[in-house]
C-alpha cells in the first residue's frame, strides 16, 4: 500500500485497509493515518483557530472513527466517511468552545408578519475582505456548528468544499432538488444567526 499513501488509497486499497483495521492490525492502522492526514488537515484547519487546534481535531476524528468501525457499512468510500468525522468533530469543537446547543432549523428561519413582510429585515453584511478577519470567521464556524446536521453537512459541501448540486447530491445520498432546497434554507439559518453581528446588538 505504500505508493497510495501520500495521494490516499484507491477502492481496492481501502476494502483491504478496512478488512485491517477490523483485524485490529497495527499496521493497517499505521497506513490509515499517514494516507489521510495530510488532506484531513486541510480539512480540519478550514474549522479551526489554529494548526494545534487542526491537529487534535484529526487525532480525535481517528479515534472516534476506529470506534465506529463496526458501524461503518461501506456505502461510502473510507476516506468520505472519515472525512464527515473529521468535520463534525471541528464543529462539536467549536459549538463546546462556544457552549452553544444545536438548533432547529424552524428556529432560525427568517419570519414574516401575515402581509408577507419580514418581521426583521436582514441588515446589509460586511464586504468579504472584512469578514475574513480572525473573529468573524470564527463566529461564522461557530454559528455553522449550530445549525443541524442535515443542513449543516449540505452547506458545508456546497459553500465550504465547493462541490455542486450533484456531487453533493451523490455524497449525502440525497436527490439535486433537495440539496438545492437544503442549501437554501442552511444559508437563510446562518444569515439568522450571524445578523445579530452585524447590526452590533449580540449578546
Amino acid at each position: 500500500m505504500t505508493s497510495d499513501t501520500k495521494a490516499g488509497l484507491d477502492c481496492a486499497g481501502e476494502q483491504e485497509l478496512l478488512a485491517g483495521l477490523r483485524a485490529g492490525d497495527e499496521t493497517a492502522f499505521e497506513t490509515f493515518v499517514r494516507s489521510e492526514s495530510p488532506r484531513m488537515l486541510a480539512v480540519a484547519r478550514r474549522y479551526t483557530r489554529d494548526d494545534g487546534e487542526a491537529r487534535e481535531t484529526v487525532q480525535d476524528a481517528f479515534a472516534a472513527a476506529l470506534q465506529a468501525l463496526d458501524r461503518f457499512e461501506g456505502h461510502a468510500r473510507l476516506s468520505t466517511w472519515l472525512h464527515r468525522i473529521v468535520v463534525n468533530t471541528a464543529l462539536a469543537r467549536a459549538r463546546a468552545r462556544a457552549g452553544r446547543r444545536e438548533l432547529a432549523i424552524e428556529e432560525l428561519l427568517p419570519r414574516f408578519t401575515e402581509h408577507g413582510h419580514f418581521f426583521e429585515a436582514p441588515v446589509e453584511w460586511l464586504p468579504d475582505a472584512q469578514i475574513e478577519r480572525t473573529e468573524l470567521r470564527d463566529l461564522v464556524r461557530e454559528a455553522i456548528a449550530r445549525l443541524p446536521e442535515t443542513f449543516r453537512d449540505v452547506l458545508i459541501l456546497r459553500d465550504i468544499e465547493g462541490l455542486d448540486v450533484d456531487a453533493v447530491a451523490t455524497r449525502l445520498g440525497l436527490t439535486a432538488n433537495a440539496v438545492r432546497i437544503r442549501t437554501h434554507r442552511a444559508r437563510q439559518a446562518l444569515r439568522t444567526l450571524l445578523d445579530p453581528h452585524f447590526r452590533g446588538d449580540a449578546a
